[in-house]
């Protein structure tokens, strides 16, 4: 090619546009009609560029056909709401103890000020939103999170009272359908209520892969401030089975909180999810990249899937 036939810059970003557009059209066709559950959390919650790339993110998924249903956390901001009330935090295997005043202060925070201003940022980048949290439509039934620990000097075990803080038991979809139907984008907060009466704090993770299986979701995405699953030696896995997970679980080369986020991940691929993925919501637009382009980004679990190959 000539110098006369090299394009402009200018051009030449406009066909790299273009190409990644063209990469993208066989998941677009492939998934159009399909949900999309997202957690939503950590680093982008308290970042207004990173939420603003978020929103858009969800509302380009909405355009091409898909049905993003976005579920959020919001654990450091309640954790400073109940400092400002002067109130005390306690933590038993990462999970907040919730008294009832603990209780109502995650509900107001979580179903008031963080979800409204979600949807705020997905109107803001032209889409249309709704939200409303696990007790809204029935959405979900929870019931109380049992833990129990060994006293290392009795090696007795007991049980530890957790307060309000809930699991989901049942899952109906309903509200969520008719948001969906709608052509709204449903916005979820992690709480539940419980056939008992109470109101229930549910981990947003367990939340989000619980209403990922009861909708036989395409894919569930976690987002989290991490890379995804990493060997011993650093480098990213990017493909992970069930099976795979219990190794690594095993071997200890996953641990802390990464344990949870990948057995959620595991629970909602064994009840009907295609896959999930964990990936690292700090990096601009990590959910296209991991599903829209043969790159990826994160770490897929799903049950057709071994480590060491990126399935797309």
């Amino acid at each position: 090619m000539s110098a006369a036939d090299t394009p402009p810059s200018d051009d030449t970003t406009t066909l790299t546009k273009a190409e990644t557009l063209i990469e993208a059209l066989p998941y677009f066709q492939r998934y159009a009609g399909r949900t999309f559950v997202v957690k939503y959390g950590g680093h982008a919650m308290g970042d207004p560029k990173a939420a603003r790339e978020f929103a858009e993110d969800i509302v380009l998924l909405r355009a091409v056909g898909i049905n993003p249903v976005v579920v959020h956390g919001g654990g450091p901001q309640i954790g400073a709401m109940l400092k400002k009330l002067g109130v005390e935090s306690e933590f038993i295997d990462g999970l907040r103890v919730t008294d009832k005043a603990t209780a109502e202060v995650a509900e107001m925070v979580l179903s008031g000020a963080i979800n409204k201003e979600l949807v705020g940022w997905i109107a803001k980048a032209g889409g249309k939103a709704i939200g409303i949290s696990g007790k809204d439509g029935g959405l979900v039934t929870a019931t109380k999170v049992e833990r129990t620990a060994r006293d290392p000097e009795s090696n007795i075990e007991r049980a530890i009272d957790l307060g309000f803080v809930g699991e989901p038991t049942t899952v109906d979809t309903a509200i969520i359908d008719t948001v969906v139907a709608s052509g709204m984008i449903p916005i979820i907060a992690p709480i539940g209520a419980g056939a008992d009466g109470h109101t229930y704090n549910i981990n947003a993770d367990t939340m989000a892969g619980a209403i990922a299986s009861a909708l036989g979701a395409a894919r569930l995405f976690l987002l989290t401030d991490v890379a995804g699953v990493l060997d011993k030696t650093g480098k990213l896995l990017t493909d992970l089975s069930p099976d795979d997970v219990a190794a690594l679980k095993e071997d200890g080369t996953i641990s802390g909180g990464m344990i949870p986020k990948l057995e959620t991940c595991v629970n909602a691929v064994e009840a009907g999810c295609d896959a999930a993925v964990v990936l690292d919501g700090r990096v601009p637009h990590a959910m296209l990249l991991e599903f829209f382009t043969s790159r990826g980004a994160g770490t897929l679990v799903s049950a057709r899937n071994s480590v060491g190959s990126k399935s797309t």
